[in-house]
């Protein structure tokens, strides 16, 4: 079992930096997702730290060793990819075993490694198949036991879920986050899906242009983004931004958005006072924007907002309503007894307790 630590890794590929001064520290045993649109490094650092790619400047550690020289098969890591890549002519359990036959494993320690791997994963019964014979999610678990019968100390993996449907990929993820569990061993996994990154992660790091953003928990994450990428990036529909500005009227701070004018709850004057007269963003999420006759408990109802509904899209268990006010659009995620109707005029209350002001230079949260 082992941590990891990128320490002031850079990666370039002539002129081009990809990885621009990395430092992340994964404790042992955790789950540590890197997540972020396609070209932002999140790839390219976990070929690094699999032997891959060679870095630029810097060090990788696998627990107390630096492992920058250090050739792949060497550094106790397995790698599931999105490509299964398993062999078309060998059976499943010829494929699992493929690694430990070129270890010179024992012969009775590999029948003992598959045989548990394939029951954990439910492909016991699949070990004389061929791959073509198999469906996408249980070729997905072939590539997964292959990786577990080494008993690696990390574990990474490459988008491993990008080729199933939807329904399997939910399962599935599921799956790998109860494996986790019963390994108790250190897993890296890249994705560009924020859903898989919010709901498999101890922890998430979020990266753009090869520079890390924010890392921290899934809920801080989400509650308290560092800057208006890792606010747009994390939720599902994403956080709607305003072009605004800070404004003081009778005593009291309002976020001035042309159209409207929003209060500033008390409890965060504090934070925003110097940026008053100046040019802000302001976020909110679909989430805290509520018809005004389904309101939560507990949530202030003092900033309320008339909007015309353009799109509705009723989901079951709750309804997106796509509003406009004076050019000014947000999405709205509804309690699913709203009584919104395309055309018509509806009447919102926003939730500023859960309200975010971006600087609008440095695009950095302030509250």
């Amino acid at each position: 079992m082992a941590g990891i630590k990128f320490d002031h890794v850079w990666k370039r590929f002539g002129e081009v930096s990809v990885l621009k001064d990395l430092n992340i520290d994964i404790p042992d045993q955790e789950f540590l997702v890197l997540v972020g649109p396609s070209g932002c490094g999140k790839s390219t650092a976990l070929r690094c730290l699999a032997g891959l790619e060679e870095i630029t400047d810097g060090n990788i550690y696998i627990g107390d060793r630096v492992v920058n020289d250090v050739p792949p098969k060497d550094r106790d890591i397995a790698m599931v990819f999105q490509s299964y890549a398993l062999y078309p002519h060998m059976s499943v359990y010829d494929n699992m075993a493929f690694g430990l036959k070129l270890r010179k494993t024992p012969k009775a320690e590999i029948d003992k490694r598959v045989k548990e791997a394939a029951e954990l994963l439910s492909i016991g019964h699949l070990l004389d198949r061929k791959p073509k014979a198999l469906s996408g999610g249980q070729r997905q678990r072939v590539a997964l036991g292959r990786a577990i019968v080494r008993n690696p100390a990390v574990f990474l993996m490459d988008e491993p879920l990008s080729n199933l449907d939807a329904k399997l990929r939910v399962q599935t993820r599921g799956e790998i986050s109860k494996l986790h569990q019963r390994l108790k061993t250190t897993f890296i996994y890249v994705t560009h899906d924020q859903v898989e990154a919010m709901t498999m992660g101890s922890r998430i790091a979020v990266m753009k242009d090869g520079i890390l953003q924010q890392l921290d928990t899934p809920q801080t994450l989400y509650d308290h983004p560092a800057n208006m990428f890792v606010a747009g990036f994390i939720g599902s529909p994403s956080m709607n931004f305003f072009e605004g500005t800070l404004e003081r009227g009778n005593g009291n701070l309002v976020v001035n958005l042309g159209p409207f004018q929003l209060p500033i709850p008390a409890d965060k004057n504090d934070a925003v006072n110097s940026q008053v007269g100046k040019p802000v963003y302001f976020g909110i999420r679909p989430e805290d924007v509520h018809d005004m006759h389904y309101v939560p408990r507990g949530v202030d109802e003092s900033a309320k907002v008339a909007a015309n509904v353009t799109v509705v899209e009723p989901l079951g268990s709750e309804v997106f309503a796509y509003v406009e006010n004076g050019g000014k659009e947000m999405v709205s995620r509804l309690d699913p007894r709203t009584g919104a109707r395309v055309g018509q005029k509806l009447d919102l209350v926003i939730d500023m307790g859960k309200m975010h002001i971006f600087d609008r230079e440095t695009e950095k949260a302030l509250a």
